[in-house]
């Protein structure tokens, strides 16, 4: 099943298409970091202005300096040791979509710990975006039955795993970390 979703969701990103699917935190919807005009699909689905920009999710650590300019030492255990899913935001994007890149050249990226996008993620070689699944301005779905009809109809594919699972989730920690070591709490 895992890797039969896998393969659909993989076709449908590639062909620049936007998912809907489970994560390690709360029901998000993604596409192929790279592709701008994917990119734009969900902003346009979301109704949410460009300039409140979108996390990637990557499945290894390793990758980060493939996608920043340069990774603060600090950041590897802030990875590791987070006990939740932790989000950082770190300078110097390179890489991805213009549209995911803050105004001040940052982006937010979270190493997924999730089996579904992981296996996504390793076969598309590329970072997924990943945003909450609601209409910006409205509450994120604790699971999937909180789903708006509007943002089901508005993907091209929903992912046929865990949509069954009552078990309310949270968003991530959000942190920026500066290059000099230095972070801030955007979201606990």
């Amino acid at each position: 099943m895992l890797k039969e979703e896998v393969a659909k969701a993989l076709k449908v990103v590639q062909e620049g298409g936007i998912i809907l699917y489970p994560t390690d935190t709360i029901w998000g919807i993604g596409c192929d970091a790279g592709n701008t005009e994917a990119v734009k699909k969900i902003y346009d689905l979301k109704q949410r202005e460009e300039s409140k920009s979108m996390i990637i999710l990557l499945d290894n650590d390793n990758k980060l300096l493939s996608y920043v300019r340069e990774v603060p030492d600090i950041a590897y255990d802030l990875i590791e040791f987070a006990e939740n899913p932790l989000t950082l935001i770190l300078s110097g994007a390179k890489n991805i979509s213009p549209a995911l890149i803050n105004a001040d050249g940052s982006v937010g990226i979270r190493i997924v710990k999730h089996p579904f996008c992981e296996q996504l993620i390793q076969r598309l070689r590329k970072p997924l975006v990943s945003t909450s699944a609601n209409i910006s301005g409205k509450a994120s779905p604790k699971n999937f039955m909180d789903i708006d009809a509007e943002i089901l109809e508005g993907v091209d594919y929903v992912v046929n795993l865990e949509q069954h699972e009552l078990q309310e989730k949270k968003p991530s920690t959000i942190m920026k970390l500066e290059p000099d070591g230095r972070f801030t709490f955007i979201r606990k």
